[in-house]
């Protein structure tokens, strides 16, 4: 068991296996199905709001975002949501600090603003989007802050230039809290985050909040369908070899031909993993795991 762990509490009756919030497919499954609009918006109240019931309804969307001009290039986020006053809430979980991760958490940002408008709209009907990215890495290695938000501001006085883009920020392994030291609903969402597939059960402490409740009644493996298993496998495997594949480039000090050869080298993995899965996913989910646009993953088919 993993730190967290101690002095769990009593537990639901019948033990059941999670599986793990942190894999992109376990969280959508979780956050971005037509039934978990309870538990997103519980999860969403507590990190973007404080706490505060601010969100009392949203419509989780399609979280393909096709790109309005030919040749810009698609993109797949792991849930997207729409609020009631038609802010967009874009979700990504991201276990592995690729290169050029930051600059995609913008893009994604900043195409969610802009493909809102048609044709000739008027830019004053664009609506707010929220970023929100959790990792299981540290993007800001320089403080212990665990939520981070950003915004467009003045580089000298910090006046606020814009508001309608946000950008937060949530580093799982910044938090350290043990099961009995939970006090916040902020605290038992990033617990059931990072600890969730490595219990037994419900813990009591965290039985009192319906959301929570239902996130696990999502989260049991036992109620997953052969092929939802199999996609499970296959990226937990994916994530595996990859965290593997970086322990080894950086204890065999690749790092230094890295930049010349990545691009080729990339593309090469992206491909051969698309074929791994092209009976497994379909080609907009390919797409998703592995950065190939829906055209190339076509012609993997011919």
């Amino acid at each position: 068991m993993g730190v967290g762990l101690k002095n769990q509490g009593s537990l639901t009756a019948m033990p059941s296996v999670y599986i793990n919030p942190k894999t992109d497919f376990a969280f959508k499954k979780i956050f971005g199905s037509n039934h978990s609009q309870d538990i997103l918006i519980s999860f969403l109240n507590a990190i973007l709001y404080n706490e505060q019931n601010t969100i009392q309804n949203l419509v989780i969307l399609d979280p393909y975002q096709a790109p309005r001009i030919e040749g810009i290039k698609e993109s797949y986020l792991d849930v997207k949501a729409t609020l009631v006053d038609n802010t967009t809430v874009i979700i990504e979980m991201q276990v592995l600090n690729v290169l050029g991760f930051e600059k995609r958490v913008l893009y994604n940002a900043a195409k969610a603003f802009s493909i809102q408008l048609g044709v000739g709209e008027d830019y004053t009907l664009l609506n707010p989007v929220i970023a929100l990215t959790i990792t299981d890495f540290e993007m800001f290695p320089g403080n212990d802050r665990i939520i981070s938000r950003y915004r467009l501001k003045e580089k000298d006085d910090l006046t606020e230039y814009s508001d309608d883009i946000e950008l937060v920020f949530v580093e799982l392994p910044k938090f350290k809290k043990e099961l009995d030291d939970l006090q916040t609903l902020i605290d038992q969402w990033l617990y059931f985050l990072k600890w969730a597939n490595q219990l037994e059960g419900v813990p009591t402490k965290m039985q009192a909040v319906p959301a929570i409740n239902h996130a696990f009644i999502v989260a049991q493996q036992s109620k997953l369908s052969p092929q939802e298993l199999e996609i499970l496998e296959r990226r937990q495997m994916f994530l595996h070899d990859n965290r593997n594949a970086i322990l080894k480039a950086r204890q065999d000090g690749l790092q230094q031909g890295l930049q010349q050869g990545l691009q080729q080298g990339e593309r090469r993995k992206a491909l051969e993993i698309a074929r791994q899965l092209l009976n497994v996913l379909d080609v907009e989910g390919i797409a998703h795991t592995t950065g190939l646009t829906v055209a190339e993953i076509e012609q993997l088919k011919m």
